[in-house]
């Protein structure tokens, strides 16, 4: 039995930020999709402000699936994935185990054609980077949706997001942070010019 794609359908049923009070739940599906489209947005600025050549389409699927494994693992909450280096790295040990069990859930002439989505290879170091900037691009967004709702629970969540959004000094965060990030506070009217 070939299971891979009802696994993947699956992401819908794991929540996020479980740790913390939530105005609105975010399930992984709608994030994932969400860092695959910044993912793809990073590369396509890459290419058409920086003068790269990057792979956005790939980008944008390595952004689709860089949690999935949280399909077996769930989404273990940042504070506690990160406490002391031997919990990170057991962690990284299981991250590696539950994605070698999705890749054993495709017809084995389909396996390696996602092997490179589930395990980072060197030729895609610097998308792997976009695809964690656009990790904590989705994490700092949801804090100011969080924040424009009223709940103040995400307000150090969101400093700490774009800590490591600057810190991590990619020319093309920078640019999305210039170009779209004020429009996420912005209500519906405000997006559209009231024409809704």
């Amino acid at each position: 039995m070939n299971s891979f794609f009802a696994m993947m359908s699956r992401m819908k049923y794991i929540d996020r930020w479980a740790l913390m009070r939530n105005s609105r739940q975010e399930n992984l599906s709608e994030h994932s999709l969400e860092v695959s489209m910044i993912a793809h947005a990073l590369a396509v600025i890459g290419n058409t402000c920086l003068g790269k050549q990057l792979d956005a389409q790939k980008a944008a699927v390595l952004g689709m699936y860089h949690d999935a494994t949280e399909i077996i693992t769930g989404d273990m909450p940042t504070p506690v994935k990160y406490y002391n280096s031997q919990i990170k790295n057991t962690y990284k040990d299981i991250e590696h185990q539950a994605a070698e069990s999705l890749l054993s859930m495709l017809p084995e002439q389909m396996q390696e054609a996602y092997r490179g989505i589930f395990c980072k290879e060197e030729a895609d170091a610097y998308l792997w980077k976009l695809v964690k900037a656009a990790d904590k691009l989705s994490a700092y967004i949801k804090c100011i949706e969080e924040e424009q709702a009223g709940n103040r629970e995400f307000i150090k969540a969101k400093e700490m997001a774009l800590g490591h959004i600057r810190k991590m000094d990619l020319p093309e965060t920078e640019l999305f942070l210039k170009y779209f990030i004020d429009a996420y506070g912005k209500n519906l009217d405000e997006l559209t010019g009231g024409e809704t």
